[in-house]
């Protein structure tokens, strides 16, 4: 599980393929004659921690580090006021796709730092929101980034399938990390994969997402929909590159059995988001679907689809203890996702804060946002 290598200046240490761990060279000989690799990794204070996909600081979110699961949007759950829960174990991606909503992958110009949650704290806090929230819970693994990338995925998901009150368990993924043993280890766990697959050409796939192995997503989708869990594809549709995608990927999705339990597509408008990448032009909703529409009749598959159609209901929030407008008090704890930005801990709530003061710091914010008990603030 713990891979080794070195830099000029570096001992470099990779736990389960994702967690980057760098020593300097002079400190980690010094100690390697008194203690042992695993000693310290573990306890080394100076080292760095970074996410090997995307090259940035990686942020453990434990119990111990006093960091809440609510209120922020990079991880943790998001409870939107339904019986569907957001998990978000972990952020980065893969990919670099140029219509990504929140420009995640390596060459991100706006994220800063990644962060990854333990899987006990994450285990404990959803036993609690769903014994809030009641029978029929829908968990949805999904993330500002791949959520396959979570190393204790596949644990995770079989301890939360014996939570009480958990009825579905699904997840969005790019599915590049997957694979046959990883799928035999989700089935009867996981009940549904959406499945982002937005071109079967290679040379409009190869321009949406620089560097995607398409054969491999494909044979992915099949092996999903040959096995016991069920698979809904989801393109994003992007005027002017995969128009002429979209009716194959519906042909496809009828074709290899998708949406055994669930609708087998799910459509997706591109949305040109503020801090995510832009690129051509956005159709409206309306003509958007009135094109669904016109997919419909011709193939006679739902598209259009609604809340209901995934069992999801509204149902009580978690109340959060924050008014905009008003400020409040907390203490800075770690880097924030994006540049100029900083996680406070307030009220027993994470914060996304704007802010230049330091790790440490005991700063007042002005809530800028708490829409869906996603707390956004900035220093005052």
């Amino acid at each position: 599980m713990l891979e080794e290598r070195e830099s000029k200046e570096e001992k470099i240490f990779v736990l389960r393929n994702i967690i980057e761990i760098r020593i300097p060279k002079k400190d980690y000989e010094r100690l390697s004659s008194r203690y042992s690799k695993e000693y310290i990794v573990s306890n080394y204070e100076n080292k760095r921690v970074l996410n090997k996909v995307t090259g940035r600081e990686l942020v453990f979110v434990t119990k111990e580090s006093g960091i809440p699961l609510f209120g922020h949007s990079a991880f943790g759950i998001i409870d939107r006021g339904t019986n569907l829960l957001q998990v978000r174990c972990i952020s980065g991606c893969n990919l670099n796709c140029v219509f990504c909503s929140v420009d995640e992958g390596r060459k991100s110009r706006t994220r800063k730092t990644d962060f990854i949650v333990d899987p006990d704290y994450m285990l404990e806090t959803l036993r609690e929101i769903v014994n809030f929230k009641g029978e029929g819970v829908e968990l949805h693994f999904d993330g500002q980034g791949e959520p396959a990338l979570y190393p204790y995925l596949e644990a995770l998901v079989e301890e939360v399938s014996r939570i009480k009150g958990v009825e579905v368990i699904s997840m969005q993924t790019n599915g590049i990390p997957l694979n046959e043993y990883r799928i035999s280890q989700l089935e009867g766990k996981m009940d549904r994969i959406n499945l982002s697959i937005s071109a079967l050409s290679q040379e409009v796939a190869k321009k949406l997402h620089p560097g995607y192995p398409l054969k491999k997503v494909i044979e992915l989708a099949e092996m999903i929909a040959n096995s016991k869990i069920d698979l809904l594809i989801a393109p994003v549709w992007v005027p002017g590159y995969n128009d002429e995608e979209i009716p194959k990927i519906i042909e496809f999705a009828l074709k290899i059995g998708a949406g055994k339990r669930f609708p087998p597509l799910g459509i997706q408008k591109y949305i040109p988001y503020r801090f995510g990448r832009k690129t051509g032009k956005s159709m409206s909703f309306r003509e958007f679907y009135e094109k669904l529409e016109q997919y419909e009749r011709e193939y006679g598959v739902k598209l259009i689809l609604k809340p209901e159609d995934f069992g999801i209901e509204k149902r009580p929030s978690l109340r959060h203890p924050f008014k905009k407008g008003e400020v409040y008090s907390g203490r800075i704890v770690s880097e924030g996702r994006m540049h100029g930005e900083k996680l406070c801990v307030s009220n027993g709530w994470s914060v996304a804060v704007i802010s230049e003061s330091k790790i440490g710091d005991f700063i007042k914010f002005e809530v800028l946002r708490t829409k869906d008990g996603i707390i956004v603030g900035k220093e005052v």
